[in-house]
């Protein structure tokens, strides 16, 4: 016996599938709700790392993740000089794991597979659909849906989001903040002088790099300070973002030829939360942006979503109830590495807009141990 025979997931992103896709594989009940009408179609690109990738595998998605994606090991770090001079690689060291160090891909392309993968095992999935009322019991929850149907479960998974609902219902107050960081982001067509992610410091942006997603895609980010670009219209922000490019050089220069189409640019800030404690009450469980989020500085944001659903999916099925134990070795397993992750993504920015030489590679040398160990 499993401790629970009916889940509810609250939310289709990467953390949400995941834990639908691993609790339906072993043979569980799964509803699956998503606010949004269908699968999603925006965005620009995703860089899975390979503990990412590990996850990934284990949800049975890696050949469909590895055709649709660009895989690639090592990273590049160029000056901004007028030649984009490039000052060092990272050796392609060959994986235990045998799967790449990182894959680039669309982000649609990422959650068509999900949303697939889970429907193919069983999940009933509703798009246009949240929750808008938890109540539960010793054995489990009553939730009451946005179109006022209703239903029983024996645990609900809020993977909802950095504006969670789940979070609000349960009335856990979290604090998303700024962290003075705003980014222009584009997808494009991947020109052949792209073939892994390089990263520019410094210029007039504290952060120049792409990521390619595919045979003929990539996208790729500028970071400069958080500010109201709300008023500009889609040709002043392809203006703003070709003005800003115009200062880096080597791939940037193929790369900014092929910025011509003001609906594939967006800008975001940077922003980052961590809820420090229990990530459940009672029956119900939140789970990926929901409880933490952060700068993706350190690409680790869907990775640490991932792996939130896979060590609750494991934890479950080892378990025979539901109950303090299980969420104490939930948090056991889960807070700190995330803490370490979301620190580290944060102090990265953090040095940048102070100026300050920080100890880069001993931070990213940490993250990397991190997440190299099991979850």
């Amino acid at each position: 016996m499993t401790a629970v025979g009916t889940v509810l997931v609250v939310g289709g992103g990467p953390a949400g599938t995941a834990a639908a896709i691993l609790l339906a594989d072993a043979g569980i009940a799964v509803d699956l709700v998503e606010v949004t009408p269908d699968v999603t179609t925006t965005g620009s690109g995703i860089t899975l790392q390979e503990n990412a990738l590990r996850v990934l595998r284990d949800l049975g998605v890696w050949p469909e993740v590895e055709h649709a994606g660009y895989a690639f090991n090592g990273i590049g770090m160029r000056a901004p000089d007028a030649h984009g001079t490039l000052l060092f690689e990272t050796p392609e060291f060959p994986s235990p794991s045998g799967l790449p160090a990182t894959v680039g891909m669309p982000r649609p392309d990422l959650a068509r597979i999900l949303v697939d993968r889970a429907r193919s095992l069983g999940v009933k999935i509703r798009f246009g659909m949240t929750v808008t009322e938890l109540e539960q019991d010793g054995e489990g929850v009553d939730v009451t849906f946005s179109d006022a149907s209703r239903s029983r479960y024996d645990l609900v998974v809020g993977a909802d989001g950095v504006r969670s609902s789940v979070r609000d219902l349960l009335g856990i107050r979290l604090e998303t903040r700024s962290t003075g960081m705003g980014i222009w982001r584009a997808f494009t067509s991947r020109p052949e002088s792209v073939t892994r992610t390089d990263l520019y410091y410094g210029g007039p942006s504290y952060i120049a790099g792409y990521c390619p997603t595919g045979d003929d895609s990539l996208y790729a980010y500028l970071v400069e300070d958080a500010q109201d670009r709300s008023a500009l219209s889609p040709d002043d922000r392809l203006a703003v973002m070709r003005g800003l490019a115009e200062h880096y050089h080597g791939p940037w220069d193929d790369i900014r030829a092929l910025l011509v189409d003001p609906d594939r640019i967006n800008y975001t800030w940077f922003e980052t939360h961590l809820l420090d404690g229990p990530w459940n009450r009672g029956r119900v469980v939140l789970i990926g942006d929901a409880v933490h989020t952060c700068p993706p500085t350190v690409a680790q944001g869907a990775a640490l979503a991932l792996e939130d659903a896979a060590v609750l999916v494991e934890l479950l099925l080892a378990a025979d109830t539901v109950d303090d134990g299980l969420w104490a070795a939930f948090t056991e397993r889960r807070l700190e590495r995330v803490r370490t992750v979301v620190d580290a993504s944060v102090q990265l920015g953090q040095w940048l807009l102070d100026g300050e030489r920080g100890d880069v590679p001993g931070l990213m040398r940490t993250v990397a141990q991190t997440v190299g160990r099991p979850a």
